[in-house]
């Protein structure tokens, strides 16, 4: 089974919600792309609860240097569930303590819509693209 501390690139899959970890073209930048329906039932039929908080721990890889940006790619996500938005708020304050600043890129309708019934779209910090996550 594949583990968070690979540099290069992962993915974890097991059905039709995936997380892919990537590096951005900075080597402190971190790309979570996220394909598939991102809710509770896509996200834990997919991956153990352990080993989802693994993958948004962000630590970096022996080597490399400590993250500074992590940009969620959420280009393929279809749609997202009040639990999805809350793992992902959860992480957006774990960034926050440890001085990472996370992005939201990519945002389909959708995901739009329940950011913004949810109220979350004024916390989240959101660009139209990872490119431009990446220069922000």
């Amino acid at each position: 089974m594949a583990t968070a501390q690979a540099s290069a690139w992962q993915t974890w899959n097991s059905g039709p919600f995936s997380i892919e970890r990537k590096p951005g073209k900075d080597p402190s930048i971190v790309i979570l792309r996220f394909r598939g329906p991102f809710t509770l039932r896509d996200a834990y039929s997919c991956l153990e609860p352990t080993m989802l908080n693994k993958i948004l721990e962000l630590e970096p890889a022996p080597g490399d240097p400590p993250v500074v940006k992590n940009i969620l790619d959420l280009s393929e996500c279809p749609y997202i569930d009040s639990s999805g938005l809350g793992i992902i708020v959860t992480h957006m304050v774990r960034c926050q303590k440890k001085g990472i600043k996370m992005i939201a890129a990519g945002i389909s309708p959708r995901v739009k819509q329940v950011m913004h019934i949810t109220r979350v779209d004024g916390i989240i910090c959101c660009c139209g693209s990872v490119e431009e996550a990446e220069n922000c």
